[in-house]
C-alpha cells in the first residue's frame, strides 16, 4: 500500500532537514506503507487513483494551502506530529477548509492509533474510487410492493458516481430462448451434484434456471455491469422460472445480484462489496423480536459460496423452479442498509448468526440473528423491507464510508 505524502513545509528545500525532524513518524509509517514523499508543488502529479495525505511538516504553511486550494485531494487528510508548530498550523488550515465547504480531518497523535486510523481512510478511498462509474442494470421494473425502495438515478450519480440503466425483460426473454437445454446440461448436473439435497424441484426447472443464469450472464458481460437487480416475479410469469437459482451464481461470480428490483438493496450490496471485498445475502426481515433483538432474515436466493453447504428446493411463493436453501456459517455478521432516494440514509448493526432456522412457511434460505443493537429499529424507522447481511464485524468499515459521503444514520 502505497502513501503519497504531500508535505508543506517552510523550508522544503532542506528536505534531510525536515526529514530529521520528524523521523520518528515517518519511521513507522514506512514500517506499513511505501511512502512516497512530494512537495506541494508536485500536487499536478498525483492521480485521481493515488492516496494522499498532506503532511504539514512545519507552521507558517497556512498561506501555501491557500495557493494550492483547487489542487487539494478532496477529502484532505492532514498529517501533523506537533513538530516544528506543524500541529498549529494543520489546526488554522482544517479550520480554513472547513470554512470553504472541504470535508478534512487531521491526524495527530499516537502513532498507533494513526495507523489504524490510515487503513481506515485508505479503505473507504478504495472504496469510493471503486464505486465511480460502476453500471446497475435494472432487469424489468421494481416489484409493486416495493413503495419505499426507489431511487433517483440522477442524485444517485452524482453522489457515488453509479450509473443505474435500465434493461427490457423482453431482451432476458429472447436470450432465455435462444439457449437449449443441452447448452446448460452439464452445467445443471455438476451444480446439482455440489449440493446437499435437491427436493422439490424437477431436472426440466434446473435447465430452465440454469437458462435464465446464462441470459443474463451474457446481459452483464454486454453491459458492462457490475451488478443487477431482476423483475423476478414478472419474470415468473412470462417463462414459468425464478431467478433464484441465476442470481446466486451471479453473485458468487462477483457480479453483484439482486431481488425483485430492488434499487436500494442492491446498491447496499455493490457498496457492500466495494469496501467489504464480500458478497452478501439479500433477504426480507421476516421476523423480530425486541426483548431479544433477535431477527430472522430470509430469502430464496443466496450464494452457494457464502454457505457452508446448501439445498435445491422450489420458490416459495410460487412453489415453482429452483431456489437455494443456503446453510450460512454461525458466528459475528453485520446487518447493513442504504435507503433514500438519493441513498443518503443507511442502517448498520453488528451480530451473531446463532442459527439456520427452517420454518415452513418462509422463504428457503432463513438464519437468525442476535442484534447487538436494539432491534426496535425495524419496528418504529425501518429503511424499507430488505435488508442486507454480512459475514464478520463490518461497522467501522461501513459507518465511517457512509459517514465520509454525508450520509445519516438511522438507529
Amino acid at each position: 500500500m502505497t502513501i503519497n505524502l504531500i508535505t508543506f513545509a517552510s523550508s522544503l528545500d532542506k528536505h534531510g532537514v525536515i526529514y530529521s525532524s520528524h523521523q520518528t513518524i515517518l519511521n513507522e509509517l514506512e514500517k506499513y506503507f511505501n511512502l512516497n514523499i512530494l512537495s506541494y508543488q508536485d500536487l499536478d502529479k498525483i492521480g485521481k487513483d493515488d492516496f494522499c495525505l498532506l503532511f504539514i511538516a512545519t507552521g507558517g504553511v497556512e498561506r501555501l494551502i491557500t495557493q494550492y486550494f483547487e489542487k487539494l485531494p478532496r477529502p484532505s487528510i492532514l498529517l501533523a506530529d506537533g513538530m516544528q508548530n506543524s500541529l498549529a498550523s494543520a489546526l488554522e488550515i482544517s479550520a480554513w477548509l472547513h470554512d470553504k465547504g472541504m470535508k478534512n480531518e487531521i491526524l495527530h497523535g499516537e502513532l498507533q492509533q494513526i495507523i489504524k486510523r490510515i487503513f481506515v481512510l485508505h479503505n473507504n478511498f478504495k472504496a469510493q474510487r471503486a464505486l465511480n462509474g460502476m453500471r446497475i442494470g435494472v432487469v424489468g421494473t421494481s416489484a409493486p410492493w416495493l413503495i419505499a425502495s426507489n431511487v433517483d438515478y440522477l442524485l444517485a450519480k452524482r453522489r457515488w458516481g453509479i450509473q443505474y440503466t435500465d434493461i427490457n425483460l423482453e431482451r432476458l426473454q429472447e436470450y432465455y430462448q435462444q439457449i437449449s437445454d443441452d447448452e446448460v446440461g452439464a452445467a445443471a448436473a455438476q451444480l446439482a451434484g455440489q449440493a446437499l439435497a435437491c427436493r422439490e424441484a424437477s431436472p426440466e426447472d434446473m435447465l430452465k434456471a440454469m437458462r435464465i443464469y446464462r441470459a443474463l450472464h451474457r446481459i452483464a458481460q454486454e453491459d458492462k455491469l457490475n451488478a443487477l437487480t431482476l423483475s423476478c416475479y414478472k419474470l415468473l410469469e412470462t417463462t414459468g422460472t425464478t431467478g433464484c437459482l441465476a442470481l446466486s451464481l451471479l453473485n458468487d461470480e462477483g457480479i453483484v445480484a439482486g431481488c425483485e428490483g430492488d434499487l436500494q438493496s442492491v446498491f447496499t450490496m455493490l457498496a457492500a462489496r466495494s469496501f467489504t471485498g464480500q458478497s452478501s445475502f439479500m433477504a426480507n426481515t421476516s421476523m423480530i423480536n425486541t426483548r431479544t433483538n433477535e431477527i430472522i432474515l430470509s430469502h430464496c436466493s443466496v450464494g452457494t459460496k457464502q454457505t457452508d453447504r446448501f439445498i435445491l428446493r422450489n420458490h416459495f411463493e410460487s412453489e415453482q423452479s429452483i431456489a437455494i436453501q443456503g446453510l450460512l456459517p454461525t458466528g459475528d455478521v453485520t446487518v447493513v442498509k442504504c435507503g433514500g432516494e438519493c441513498l443518503d440514509e443507511y442502517y448498520v448493526s453488528t451480530g451473531t448468526l446463532t442459527e439456520n432456522t427452517n420454518y415452513i412457511n418462509m422463504c428457503r434460505t432463513q438464519v437468525r440473528v442476535r442484534l447487538n443493537t436494539s432491534a426496535d429499529y425495524f419496528l418504529k424507522h425501518p429503511l424499507g423491507n430488505h435488508h442486507i447481511l454480512l459475514q464478520g464485524n463490518n461497522e467501522i468499515l461501513i459507518n465511517e464510508f457512509m459517514q465520509a459521503n454525508g450520509c445519516k444514520r438511522i438507529e
